[in-house]
């Protein structure tokens, strides 16, 4: 009977400890799914204020690296 009873104990903590795992990673699906969503929207303005930037480099018509005449 006392084997039985560890038995059952050291099963019923197995489950006590699955069911933590299974709501820590549940809950890191979605902080990483959160981040990806940030990283992707932040990729997108990237690249479009690089654009925008592009765009207004070539309007001016003056390289924007070009040192100025004083040095």
């Amino acid at each position: 009977m006392a084997g039985e009873n560890d038995l059952n104990d050291r099963v019923e903590a197995l489950e006590v400890r699955l069911a933590y795992q299974d709501e820590t990673i549940e809950a890191l699906n979605q902080t990483v799914t959160a981040q990806w969503k940030q990283i992707d929207a932040l990729t997108r303005q990237l690249a479009a204020l690089s654009d925008r930037l592009d765009q207004a480099e070539s309007s001016v018509g003056a390289p924007a690296n070009e040192r100025p005449p004083h040095y």
